[in-house]
């Protein structure tokens, strides 16, 4: 059984989405294509949700990265709830990319944001994969209608973009070209689902896509109010961790100023604080990431973080996060 769903393609075009029942029984086996670190994430979260999973990269040290990789990430797929025991059991490797993704019922592609390059990795795949199989690129900004030009079939080609990392945070963003068929659409959205992720399908391409553009933006100002000396990283950081950090985990930014209206909600909002707010946006910097800024933001990265490990303050994150996620009522196993 299935519950549609309704978006608009790139185009515009309407495209009907659902969930279905039973999700995960035409995906069986996953082909990771790329060991890096979003790839290694996909692989430890398909892994730990009961798939078979292939994993392709030409580096004579992939398998050794992987495996190291997933090492690293156990800690928090149990801390999600997720089985770890034998995780690396159906996991296999295969230097070619042909014979790695000829029994997959999905592709989970995470190379390098180069077009060509993605351009004749799909056309390898499109030409090696089985005709039912899911094809999706996890590229952070690269149009699906661009990288699909080479393919014969651009219609089964759908972005499945993850916030990083993949194996924690819900977020994938379905993105589909003007030629990537409903059925497509549909298919990723159930996928994605099934491994309890929160898919949003956008209704329209654009660079970069929506969660990478809103970090960009945000991201641009604190490092203009970090140069003017207005403030710190670290102290910036205090700043967003204590205000609209809590906020937007459990409301979005319209649903904030929503709120921030009072009784009369967001046209209120507008109304009485919408002028004020676009004075603003005039008065708001425009940084360069020019050889001078880079050295500052090293330097204060260095201050402020340089006395633990990434790794350290990256197990930090993990548990932090899984706490808030359970604090809002995320289901970490959901879709199992």
């Amino acid at each position: 059984m299935r519950a549609p769903a309704a978006c608009t393609g790139s185009t515009g075009r309407i495209i009907t989405v659902s969930v279905s029942s039973e999700p995960l029984s035409p995906y069986r086996r996953v082909t990771v294509v790329g060991s890096g670190v979003i790839g290694t994430s996909w692989a430890g979260l398909f892994l730990a949700r009961g798939l078979e999973v292939t994993v392709n990269d030409p580096v004579p040290d992939a398998e050794e990265r992987v495996r190291v990789g997933l090492e690293e990430i156990l800690p928090t797929l149990e801390g999600l709830g997720l089985p770890t025991a034998g995780l690396t059991d159906r996991l296999r490797f295969e230097a070619e990319l042909a014979a790695a993704v000829a029994d997959a019922d999905v592709v989970q592609e995470n190379g390098p944001e180069r077009l060509d390059l993605k351009q004749q990795i799909w056309t390898t795949i499109e030409q090696s994969a089985p005709d039912h199989c899911l094809l999706a690129t996890s590229t952070s900004g690269i149009p699906a209608t661009d990288i699909a030009q080479a393919m014969r079939h651009p219609e089964r080609l759908v972005v499945g973009h993850p916030f990083n990392p993949p194996h924690l945070l819900p977020l994938v963003e379905v993105v589909p070209g003007e030629r990537t068929s409903a059925e497509t659409v549909q298919r990723a959205r159930d996928f994605y689902t099934a491994m309890g992720k929160k898919p949003q399908v956008l209704r329209k391409e654009v660079p970069g896509f929506v969660a990478n553009r809103l970090q960009a933006a945000l991201f641009r100002e604190c490092v203009h109010l970090v140069v003017e000396g207005v403030v710190t990283e670290s102290e910036l950081d205090e700043i967003v961790t204590s205000s609209i950090g809590l906020r937007w985990a459990v409301g979005g930014p319209f649903r904030t100023f929503h709120l921030g209206g009072g009784s009369g909600g967001l046209p209120q909002f507008l109304q009485h604080l919408g002028p004020a707010l676009e004075g603003l946006w005039q008065r708001l910097g425009s940084a360069s990431l020019d050889a001078r800024t880079v050295e500052l933001l090293v330097r204060q990265a260095q201050e402020a973080f340089g006395d633990r490990s990434v790794d350290a303050l990256a197990a930090e994150r993990d548990r932090a996060q899984i706490a808030v996620l359970k604090a809002l009522g995320e289901s970490p196993t959901a879709g199992a």
